[in-house]
């Protein structure tokens, strides 16, 4: 990063913001400094916090097999276990905007890394299905926080680069989800060959990512109590945002993020048995599934960059739909002659990620705002997501074969396309609720 930018960040929140009027004989509010420290381990933990947002599901996807046999799961518990991330992501989701009041976004985002650091030291020893289970569950709680405020964060403290740095965390996230999903069985093996071991390395990742969030929340405590001695309101205050449920674009971004999930889920969980049983080997399908995943690492840096830099972010939602469509025709017409194509349209259609949480950052006036539509969005749209992967399985198996799934989901792109567009207006939620930021 620039040095103009890591300047920009160093700056206290007052002097990054627009200038408001205010009356030139009062007197001038004191100043809290912020470190000089702070911009490079923000840098540092924003890129480590994404990067764990999906080991954790990504690695036991790799070794899950092997790990229903170890723990003797039913196959109603495997199925169940596959559904836990969305419903997490939706329940915990929602407590993000009361815990960011309580503590500070940041706080909650330190002990979110906690969480999730915990639940991966604690799984691989569980001796039964429902205690591997919980401890997973404490992951996917604290993903679920950081999901909701790391986009509060970005707003907070780059309020002027919000496309570059979504894109910096989206392009960690799409790493650290393709690195999960290829590195853990060479790893697994290489460590002896068993399937605890392979998930137990994951912790380390996410105990290093807890480190420089300590820091962060220290000096953040800091800065409120000097704020508040000094007389003045915290910086951030959640409860100052707008009332999101009346606000179009927030359910705009709550439908487009749900349909763009359902894709993603119904890629990373299908997609191999798509070109499985069109032919294709079993190798084959998984590379085909990692080439898929890897397209999100540079275009997820590339998408919230170019969104950030336009008024309107419908026409990239739009060309994004667009992909998806020509990969679920393709794989409807000739899954195995052009699987290489398929595999490459779905991977770039899959960065309708990283351009709904640009989004979310450019729809609100005020880290306050981004909170309560970072919430509403992710909880609601995971929600919405969590039927998809099993209606296609269901469609899979009682239809005997891919025609009627892979229709479905071309369907589906439509009123995505629709939704994104009308997400990806120049609007806010302040102004459509009417309520001042």
């Amino acid at each position: 990063m620039s040095d103009e930018e890591i300047q920009t960040l160093t700056r206290p929140a007052a002097a990054r913001t627009a200038p408001e009027q205010t009356n030139p004989t009062a007197p001038e509010p004191a100043v809290t400094p912020t470190p000089t420290w702070l911009g490079p381990v923000l840098l540092v933990g924003i890129v480590l916090a994404a990067l764990n947002l999906r080991p954790a599901i990504t690695s036991l996807g790799a070794l899950f097999e092997e790990t229903r046999t170890g723990l003797g799961m039913s196959g109603t518990v495997a199925g169940l276990i596959t559904s836990v991330p969305a419903l997490c992501f939706a329940v915990f989701g929602v407590t993000a905007p009361r815990l960011s009041r309580r503590f500070g976004p940041a706080a909650v985002v330190c002990a979110g890394m906690a969480a999730v650091a915990a639940g991966l030291l604690i799984r691989p020893f569980a001796d039964s299905a429902a205690g591997f289970l919980a401890a997973s569950a404490l992951s996917l709680a604290g993903i679920a926080l950081t999901n909701v405020l790391l986009p509060v964060i970005v707003k907070r403290y780059f309020p002027d680069r919000v496309g570059t740095m979504t894109g910096l965390y989206s392009m960690a996230l799409a790493a650290g989800t393709s690195l999960a999903a290829a590195a853990t069985v060479p790893m697994t093996d290489a460590l002896g060959g068993s399937w605890r071991t392979g998930l137990l390395v994951w912790a380390l990742l996410a105990v290093l990512a807890v480190l420089p969030w300590l820091a962060i929340a220290a000096a953040a405590r800091r800065e409120k109590r000097a704020a508040t001695a000094d007389g003045a309101a915290p910086a951030s205050r959640p409860d100052a945002g707008p009332g999101v449920l009346r606000s179009r674009t927030a359910w705009a971004l709550g439908c487009y993020f749900g349909l763009q999930a359902t894709g993603a889920y119904v890629t990373m969980g299908w997609l191999p048995q798509i070109f499985r049983d069109a032919g294709v080997s079993a190798g084959t399908a998984g590379v085909l599934l990692a080439v898929t995943m890897v397209m999100g690492v540079p275009l997820a840096f590339v998408i919230p960059r170019l969104a950030g830099r336009m008024r309107h972010q419908g026409p990239i939602a739009a060309v994004l739909c667009l992909f998806g469509l020509a990969g679920y025709l393709g794989l409807y017409l000739a899954p195995a002659a052009g699987a290489w194509a398929w595999a490459l349209l779905l991977g770039v259609s899959n960065c309708a990620f990283p351009l709904v949480i640009t989004m979310i950052g450019l729809r609100a006036k005020s880290p306050a705002g981004v909170v309560k539509l970072s919430a509403f969005a992710q909880s609601a749209g995971y929600l919405i997501s969590i039927p998809g992967p099993l209606l296609i399985g269901t469609l899979y198996q009682h239809s005997g074969g891919w025609d009627l799934p892979l229709a479905l989901m071309a369907c589906l792109t439509v009123p995505q396309l629709v939704l994104g567009v009308l997400a990806g207006r120049d609007r806010t939620i302040e102004d459509e609720c009417g309520m001042r930021d």
